[in-house]
């Protein structure tokens, strides 16, 4: 289906600002958001409450205004409206949820919080034993930067490792404690 007259006139009223073209659009098209919305999380096994839904679909609305309303301005018609409006909630959906994902899983890891780069000990006993599930290389790697502060320079030249290793393996340790801190 391609674009139609009567949308063909409703971004035409929103990007001149004509009055109430707004909530028209966003009458019109909120339904469609919400759909988007729930069927991405269900697809990423994200459950999603009624405030999430509503802070994701606000940021589908303000993508759509941004920049004077740069996402309306580039569509071309080669679909409906519609089916363009649910390609921008989903990928923006898509990035809201990852983001959300990468905020909780550095929240948390245990009763180890991972903050600015190292870890707020609120047990000490659980970061060793969370440690102690590591190889000794990456156990050495999280112990010099993360309890000590020690810069990945300083860590290479200590362990004789090539400084650009430290990264990954400082990832990889993370996502290894994340499992033995919450293994369900």
């Amino acid at each position: 289906m391609s674009l139609t007259q009567g949308d063909k006139d409703l971004i035409d009223r929103c990007l001149t600002r004509q009055p109430n073209a707004w909530k028209v659009f966003v009458d019109r098209f909120a339904g469609l958001f919400v759909h988007s919305i729930r069927h991405v999380a269900d697809h990423r096994s994200y459950q999603i409450n009624n405030a999430d839904l509503d802070e994701i679909a606000a940021e589908v609305m303000s993508c759509i205004i941004a920049e004077n309303f740069k996402v309306l301005r580039h569509f071309r018609g080669r679909s409906s409206l519609a089916t363009y409006l649910a390609v921008i909630a989903r990928r923006v959906t898509v990035k809201e949820l990852v983001k959300r994902k990468k905020q909780a899983a550095a929240e948390t890891a245990g009763d180890v919080k991972v903050i600015n780069n190292h870890f707020d000990i609120e047990d000490r006993e659980q970061v060793e034993f969370l440690i102690r599930s590591l190889s000794p290389k990456e156990a050495e790697i999280v112990q010099a930067f993360y309890l000590e502060g020690k810069p990945y320079r300083e860590i290479s030249e200590q362990l004789g490792i090539p400084e650009n290793s430290i990264g990954p393996a400082l990832t990889r340790a993370k996502e290894v404690m994340r499992r033995v801190a919450n293994p369900f």
